[in-house]
């Protein structure tokens, strides 16, 4: 099976031909000159590869201000169904360059590493002693073949006073219900970071056809996955494809899993079937962890040890902002009252419920408290404000947001509000939608002041072209004030930050069930630093 991906261009190990960064229908052209990838010294002769193994691109992640990750997965035949990727289970020594310019000429670091078959020979390297608030350009070389050329940037100085920050949250992106178009027209786009939080890949089985898609699919790699083999499988088809490889391209990431990156709405070691044993899920969660790492470019601290994985972390952008990266799904308790979308759940209210766990809570709290950043900015995965879903006198909350763990959610909000945290704006994933919402410490009363605000993204993929405003978008904002708008078309959200607002434009595809659409800005609001809330630009 082919998604369209070039593999065109292998090269021998001291030359190779001009490849462009993103691919042949890609406009960001940073082509690269013939020239020179030094070997440095790797201990063992390099082995030659007959193929390219470069068909998942490159991506680099987690950006510090002296450094960042670079990743890559060798993979000729990245769809194999064994989860080799076609490749033997020997070591490959895999080498790395940054550079400043995108023809190699200002080299200033290089090295080489072991891609290894335990980790679907996959590689990440991380970089360090670059300068703060740079661009850079990377690649890496195996077997003879030059990778294509990714771009990525470091955060500033932890004590400057950066004058903008450009950034773009992502998430839900089902392979088989939509195209990627979205992520062609994000590489496009001027921003420092993006950031995934969830929803990479979808477990559901997939039809011989591939959904909208219409591509063949492997017997192989339909059923739902189970083992590590089939994660494997399962990451390299969603990410066997140009425009995503573009983004990751062009683009840092930093990224968190949801739920479907293992199972849909499963709770710490609890799945959502009821006869399944703790103990055996935990064997499943713990090779879908394996295949997220091994597919995205995360640093050593967040590679799983079996069931043990810690995703939450916070990144630094001077003073002007501190990213909060928490993780809703490995540490929380059960969803109330069996889960599902309900009405007079008491158990949702319970006081020792947590979404978060005691220690990611804590964590939260002193990260927050020692913030002394301009916007304190919260990725995670599910809807943290009020979502009443019912437009008429009574109310009904879906079990698996923030709704399902409300003491968990009021003990963030007295933490906000007790520490004089500054300009807190979460950012969301999983809805499906766009939306925009104040957070009030009272969501009954219209009158509460607002502590912050909620900006959630819509999927890439996932849930197909939706519309505009749909009958579900209509109650939410019949049922609650708090939510100023919302539109269930797919795409991303482009954030904008200065010292004095955060602003974030709603950005649409009017379809993805073919491919080509173009990219439009539905809506724009701006949340003003020190007045919390959010109004229409």
């Amino acid at each position: 099976m082919n998604s369209g991906i070039s593999t065109s261009g292998t090269t021998s190990a001291t030359g190779f031909g001009r490849r462009a960064m993103l691919g042949a229908t890609g406009t960001v052209a940073l082509a690269v000159a013939a020239g020179n990838l030094s070997a440095g010294r790797a201990g063992a002769a390099e082995r030659r590869l007959r193929e390219d193994p470069f068909t998942l691109g490159v991506a680099s992640g987690d950006p510090w201000p002296d450094g960042f990750v670079l990743w890559t997965r060798l993979a000729p035949h990245p769809l194999a169904p064994d989860g080799t990727g076609g490749m033997d289970p020997r070591a490959v020594t895999v080498h790395w360059e940054v550079a400043e310019d995108e023809r190699f000429r200002r080299v200033v670091r290089r090295g080489w590493t072991r891609a290894v078959a335990e980790l679907a020979h996959s590689v990440h390297v991380e970089v360090s002693g670059l300068r703060p608030g740079r661009q850079y350009y990377y690649r890496f070389r195996a077997g003879g073949v030059v990778s294509p050329v990714g771009r990525s940037r470091t955060a500033p100085a932890p004590h400057s006073d950066p004058r903008s920050l450009n950034f773009a949250f992502v998430s839900c992106q089902a392979w088989f219900e939509g195209f990627y178009t979205a992520y062609r027209h994000l590489a496009e786009e001027d921003v420092d970071l993006v950031l995934h939080l969830g929803d990479y890949i979808y477990e559901n089985p997939i039809d011989a056809m591939g959904g909208v898609r219409k591509t063949p699919v492997a017997a192989e790699l339909r059923p739902e996955p189970m083992d590590l083999t089939q994660y494997r499988n399962r990451h390299a088809l969603h990410r066997f494809d140009n425009d995503l490889i573009a983004a990751h391209q062009a683009h840092p990431f930093a990224v968190v899993w949801d739920d479907h990156e293992v199972e849909d709405n499963w709770a710490g070691d609890i799945s959502k079937h009821p006869d399944v044993d703790p103990a055996v899920f935990r064997v499943r969660a713990a090779a879908a962890f394996q295949a997220y790492y091994e597919h995205l470019p995360l640093r050593l601290p967040n590679k799983p040890r079996g069931f043990d994985a810690r995703m939450y972390r916070s990144l630094r952008y001077g003073r002007m902002a501190t990213f909060h990266i928490l993780d809703t799904r490995l540490y929380r308790d059960d969803q109330p009252c069996g889960d599902g979308t309900k009405t007079g759940c008491e158990e949702r209210l319970d006081p020792d419920r947590t979404i978060l766990g005691a220690e990611q809570e804590r964590w939260l709290y002193n990260s927050l408290g020692r913030s002394d950043a301009k916007w304190n900015l919260i990725p995670q995965q599910i809807a943290m404000n009020q979502v009443d879903t019912d437009p008429g006198p009574g109310q009904s909350f879906v079990m698996d947001f923030w709704d399902g763990y409300v003491a968990s959610r009021e003990r963030l909000f007295k933490e906000i509000a007790d520490r004089n945290v500054a300009n807190p704006v979460v950012l969301t994933g999983d809805m499906h939608r766009h939306l925009a919402a104040d957070l009030k410490r009272n969501f009954d009363d219209p009158d509460s002041p607002a502590i912050g605000v909620e900006f959630v993204g819509t999927s890439i993929s996932t849930k197909m072209d939706g519309m505009d405003l749909d009958p579900s978008g209509a109650n939410l904002l019949a049922a609650n004030r708090h939510i100023k708008f919302t539109n269930y078309q797919r795409g991303y959200v482009r954030c904008s930050l200065t010292p004095r607002s955060c602003r974030a434009d709603f950005r649409v595809l009017p379809y993805v069930t073919t491919p080509g659409a173009p990219v439009s800005t539905r809506m724009s609001f701006v949340t003003e630093a020190g007045r919390p809330g959010v109004q229409p630009v």
